[in-house]
């Protein structure tokens, strides 16, 4: 599972080629991969409890998505029942003037994953190669050159004790247009809907060309991209926290020995 979605280095990636539809690489059924859901989020527990008790590593997941992707519901199902006192959710909306006064990776720097902490972001620094380009928020010539700076950026993190995993979530263009209308019909959704959404919507073909570069250029042996079919919820869940327990599996966090003899010890 952690190479099929996986982008090699230099990849010249064609999300238009890429199904978005989970069922294409799923050959059981869809309650097989629900109860191996549910299974692989209890050992992410367990791994969770050992990453934080051993208080060595840093983990650093990232979630980007087309709108309606599924960032919100992946992030709430995967990390469902796990110590919330381990792991930290940041999520990156416009930058803020404080935000706008500094380089644009200062925001992102001061919520990276000490050790023993796993840091999730909903969006990220490739926001800033991403939305500043589709709407020329800023000149190519300011955006062009970030992405070498995010892979030395993330090199950095790297270097210094971070694990780094980024998923897209690959929905389809008729699967967002059944997501945003479900947003109209059921008034408890009416919240999430946004008329931005649709002025965006417009620009999907742009979009898709600023995702693919930025994935095919910033896919590296220590901060791979996934490209994870999303349009069903269960195989999107699945296949990510098959991917995190394979990757938790191979860093493989241990409880730290103690020097302590409990047999020298009463409770009264």
């Amino acid at each position: 599972m952690s190479e099929l979605h996986r982008i090699q280095p230099h990849t010249q990636l064609n999300l238009s080629a890429i199904s978005a539809d989970g069922k294409t690489y799923y050959e059981g059924k869809r309650k097989e991969a629900e109860a191996s859901f549910k299974a692989n989020r209890k050992e992410l527990a367990e791994w969770q409890n050992r990453w934080y008790a051993e208080g060595k590593r840093k983990l650093l997941i990232v979630f980007q998505a087309l709108d309606a992707g599924g960032k919100d519901g992946t992030i709430r199902r995967v990390f469902s029942g796990i110590n919330p006192q381990g792991v930290r959710v940041a999520s990156f909306k416009a930058p803020t003037k404080e935000e706008l006064d500094h380089d644009y990776l200062w925001r992102i720097h001061k919520v990276v994953p000490a050790k023993g902490m796993i840091a999730v972001f909903n969006r990220s620094h490739y926001e800033d190669v991403l939305v500043v380009r589709v709407h020329d928020i800023v000149p190519e010539a300011v955006w062009r050159p970030r992405f070498e700076q995010i892979n030395q950026f993330e090199k950095l993190l790297a270097d210094t004790g971070t694990t780094i995993i980024k998923f897209y979530l690959h929905i389809s263009k008729d699967e967002q247009a059944e997501r945003f209308q479900e947003r109209l019909d059921d008034p408890a959704k009416h919240w999430k809907f946004d008329p931005e959404d649709l002025e965006k919507r417009a620009y999907w073909d742009d979009y898709l060309a600023a995702f693919e570069e930025a994935i095919s250029r910033c896919s590296t042996s220590y901060a791979p991209w996934y490209v994870i079919p999303a349009n069903q919820n269960w195989y999107r869940n699945w296949a990510i926290s098959q991917i995190l327990v394979d990757t938790m599996r191979e860093l493989n966090p241990q409880y730290p020995q103690s020097d302590i003899d409990p047999t020298q010890f009463t409770i009264v």
